[in-house]
Parts: structure tokens; sequence; C-alpha cells
């Protein structure tokens, strides 16, 4: 598995967390279904699904853990329309009116029937911690579900000194710069999106796809006050991702020298596919993002 998205953050203190004293942390705080009257439950679960029972899978220094979340479908659609069933009975039996406090005891009442009928809905997120590094990876697209990730972890390690990688140079005015005077970056080169906000009105954004970007066109937006707030990059023809102005990480692509590198690679199982992606993706982060962090001035102290 690939990951496709990135939230970094960045390690205040080592973990050093052998695998064996990782999983029996992890181990405390296994996923575990949704009681018949919880709306969400959240745990841990093995990374390789059903091909082990490991909760942490550790190469090269780096562990994957995999955080697991179930969450009950209950359309308030469905509430409704049997909460007014009620009310009319009620009505229409009784003579009366059905108030407002009684309207919502129905409500409560109705939910607490159907919550244990709901569907369940199961998602995983994943994360590599790179001890030798000292930064976690959340594959993530949101910045909401990856703190989920690490509010669990550190609930299960009972601390966490983590913090969210912020550079020293504000990332939009370093996109904006690299378009309005192009050149070479470390191994960066532009692809061919991006998104401009004005810096005035939030609301007022250009979205640029499958366009040059150093066209006059994109110059006269950047001269008129917008910022580039999204930018498409590749590195070291490598990796290819999108840039944003939190750093953190979309549309994330290994390329085809990486990929013909896990082709040359023995793959018989599911789990040899697992180790050889998490390997590669172990050494070229590794190599990645530093490059990306210097490209931005380097972590904020």
């Amino acid at each position: 598995m690939w990951f496709k998205n990135l939230r970094i953050y960045l390690l205040q203190q080592p973990l050093n967390l052998s695998q064996e004293a990782m999983e029996e942390q992890l181990k405390s705080k296994s996923f575990q279904s949704c009681g018949s009257q919880e709306l969400m439950s959240m745990g841990w679960d093995s990374p390789l699904g059903r091909q082990s029972e490991m909760l942490v899978h550790e190469i090269a220094g780096c562990q994957m853990i995999c955080a697991r979340q179930e969450e009950k479908l209950l359309p308030s659609s469905v509430i409704n329309e049997i909460v007014e069933e009620k009310i009319s009975e009620i009505e229409q039996g009784e003579g009366r009116k059905v108030g407002r406090k009684e309207r919502t005891e129905l409500r409560e009442d109705t939910f607490q029937q159907l919550l244990p009928q709901a569907f369940s809905r199961h998602t995983r997120q994943y994360a590599m911690i790179d001890k030798q590094q000292g930064w976690i990876l959340v594959d993530a697209a949101s910045a909401n579900r990856a703190e989920a990730l690490i509010t669990l972890l550190r609930d299960t390690l009972g601390s966490l000194p983590v913090k969210p990688l912020e550079s020293a140079t504000a990332p939009s005015f370093i996109m904006t710069e690299w378009l309005k005077h192009p050149g070479q970056h470390k191994n960066f080169s532009l692809l061919d999106s991006c998104e401009l906000q004005d810096r005035s009105e939030e609301a007022s954004v250009v979205r640029c796809k499958g366009q040059d970007l150093t066209a006059d066109e994109i110059l006269a937006h950047l001269e008129a006050g917008k910022d580039v707030v999204k930018l498409a990059v590749e590195w070291d023809e490598r990796i290819s991702c999108l840039i944003e102005s939190d750093l953190s990480i979309k549309r994330l692509r290994f390329l085809d020298l990486i990929q013909e590198q896990a082709a040359d690679n023995q793959i018989e199982t599911e789990a040899d596919a697992f180790d050889s992606h998490f390997t590669l993706m172990c050494l070229e982060f590794r190599r990645f993002l530093p490059s990306l962090i210097e490209l931005f001035g380097g972590a904020s102290e």
C-alpha cells in the first residue's frame, strides 16, 4: 500500500519504544466494535489487515500503525420521518399539540431505539513513525482525521510531545515567489496545477489545472494580489504531489523509478507487497522530506 496524503508531525523528544513495547501499548487500546448505544469507536488494528494480528509492523527503524474507526450511520431523514409519525399519532389520538420539549424527547427516544440497528462505516487511518528521523507521517486528507489518530496515540502512550510541521518561512510566500521567479529548486520542478487565493478575500479563488504555471496569465493573478495556496510539484523524478499552504501533502504519487524498484522485488504474497512498499516509502521519505523542509526555509523553532 502506498500513502496518498501526508500530514507531517515532528517529535519533540525521541520515541524509542521497540516494536515489542509499542505492540504492548497499542494492545491496551485495540479496536473494539461499537456497543449497542455507541455512535463511534476507534482503536488500533493490524496494518496488514487479515494477513497478521500484529498491531505494529517495523522495518528499518520505521513503525507502521493503523487506527480503525467504526461510525454508526443513522440519517436524520429517517429519524425525522418516524418522529413525525409519532407526533401525528399523539395529536390525532389525544387531540392536543405536541410541544417543543416533548418533540425533543420523542427524537431522543427514537434515536436510542434505532441506534442498535444502524449500519456501520469502517475506516482505517495509517501512520508511519520514523524513530530515526523523529517524525510521524499520517496518511490523511484532512487535519481532523490526522489529529484523531495522533490523539489516540497520545492517549495510548500516556504522552506524545509532537507538533505539526511548520516552516520558518510561510509556505504560501515561498510558493508565490517560485511562480513569480521560476528556477531550479533542489530537485523540485513545477507541474501543471495550482490554486491561487486573494490575500484580502478568501472566497476569491482561482484554480488552474493543465496549465503552464509560468505563463503570463498566472503572473497577472499574482501581481493582482493573489497568493499560491496549493502547488503541484515533482521531486527528483521519483515523487509528485500537491503541496498546500499548511505543508500538508495531497495527491502523493510514487513515480516510475520507484514503481520499477517495487516491481524488481520478489513478491509472492500481500504481506510481501506490503513490506516492499513500506520499505520504499520509508527510504524515499527520508530523502524527500528533508528536501521539502529545506525548500521552505527549514522547520520553525
